[in-house]
């Protein structure tokens, strides 16, 4: 038997990369669905514009699909996977119009909202005991994220949630495209500075947000944070006109609006809950976490500033899949270690370290290449002056206080929001800040 356990929410208007690394996105290529079931209208093409046209609801017909009502039972696929088809129903509501994305909870989907006579994104996580007990545990932040944020720009909204043939299937307002997924199309050139401040202004505001309601995110990263609008401009790029004009190259897309949300608070955690275990994506993990030393509000700021650089440079600032060599890494760009942190260690990140004084590095080096990954970067300043035209000293400063590695030194969200990297260019308008 089929439940549905419905809460309704307020209604408002409205590769570079190592290729082990997750790219759990909501704008990821769709999979062509069977011949017997693809509809007749245009859905989630990209068009040179950047625009995707309206979707003509009256005019939607799926042969052998009915108009309301629930598709027949599948079973899930081996992975606990809802098994769907294009243009059947999710709920007699929710009419699935395209797949989005996919990732360890579950998939994304694309869907109408017959009632409200908008587009939606669904998210159906696997029928598993524990991806199950994690989504409620990410409703319960999404509500409490809901209660707070009257205006709603800074995160994603939930809409509702229900329980559809044993999926947790979380609502919420559809985005555009993810900062990385930005990136990527756009061939990993970096966004203009200005672009990039406004960015990490608002992703402060939302972590800040987030703090003062004792809740840690544990998960930033470029693929958690989406561009309210898909629309994108073309402009020249500088920096490649006296280059080859090969396929266009010089150009480069830039969002029409600036205006951004954080998702995914799967992995947010409650000032009070347990924070010993592994947190963050590898790229944007604190020292602290790979060290065992505990985490708590400054591992998200870390994760803030590495986020900063790879929007100014267009790459992730430690691209790497093992702790030694991210550490490495880090010495590289930032510095030796804290001789403090380094005693403090526990038992699994000795084995880093050469009688508990020094960095096992290179000498524990597991190829080559492990070691020309951490030998051609460059130290923080100079990584920012070949990026960053223009602020690159109130930049270089800001990083140095969000990227310290004791964590009780880093720099607070609101702290940072006050740096002059964000505040010189408002006193100069004139602006109170």
């Amino acid at each position: 038997m089929e439940t549905q356990r419905i809460m309704e929410f307020p209604h408002r208007n409205m590769d570079k990369r190592p290729k082990k690394r997750p790219r759990l996105t909501w704008d990821m290529p769709q999979p062509v669905p069977p011949t017997k079931v693809l509809p007749t209208i245009y859905c989630g093409q990209e068009f040179a514009n950047g625009t995707v046209p309206n979707y003509a609801y009256s005019s939607i017909y799926y042969k052998g699909v009915p108009s309301n009502g629930s598709p027949p039972w599948r079973p899930d696929d081996k992975d606990g996977h809802f098994v769907f088809a294009i243009g059947e129903n999710l709920t007699p509501r929710y009419r699935i119009m395209s797949k989005m994305g996919e990732g360890t909870f579950g998939q994304v989907l694309e869907c109408l909202d017959s009632e409200r006579k908008e587009i939606v994104a669904i998210k159906v996580v696997r029928s598993i005991h524990k991806y199950r007990e994690a989504s409620m545990i990410e409703i319960d932040v999404l509500q409490k994220l809901a209660k707070h944020d009257i205006d709603g720009t800074r995160c994603v909204q939930i809409r509702n949630w229900f329980d559809y043939r044993n999926h947790i299937c979380i609502v919420f307002e559809k985005l555009g495209p993810s900062l990385y997924d930005f990136l990527r199309k756009n061939s990993y050139r970096s966004f203009p500075t200005d672009l990039a401040r406004e960015f990490g202004r608002q992703l402060l505001e939302s972590v800040a947000f987030m703090h003062d309601l004792r809740l840690i995110h544990t998960d930033l990263k470029p693929e958690n944070i989406l561009l309210v609008s898909s629309e994108y401009i073309k402009v020249p790029d500088y920096k490649f006109l006296s280059r080859s004009m090969k396929d266009g190259s010089y150009f480069k897309n830039l969002p029409k609006s600036s205006a951004i949300k954080l998702i995914d608070f799967g992995s947010t955690t409650f000032e009070h809950q347990d924070h010993t275990y592994v947190v963050s994506t590898r790229h944007y993990r604190a020292p602290e976490v790979i060290l065992g030393l505990g985490w708590n509000y400054p591992c998200d700021m870390w994760s803030v500033g590495c986020i900063l650089v790879e929007l100014c440079s267009g790459d992730a600032l430690f691209q790497t899949h093992e702790n030694l060599e991210h550490l490495a890494m880090m010495e590289r760009v930032l510095g030796p270690l804290p001789q403090h942190m380094i005693i403090r260690a526990d038992r699994r990140a000795e084995k880093y370290f050469r009688r508990g004084a020094r960095l096992d590095w290179p000498e524990g080096a597991t190829s080559k290449e492990s070691m020309r990954a951490v030998w051609k970067l460059p130290r923080l300043q100079n990584l920012v002056m070949q990026h960053v035209d223009h602020s690159a000293g109130d930049l270089i400063d800001l990083l140095q206080g969000l990227l310290r590695y004791d964590p009780a030194e880093r720099l607070k969200a609101r702290e940072a929001l006050r740096h002059p990297f964000f505040t010189r260019d408002l006193r100069r308008c004139g602006y109170p800040v």
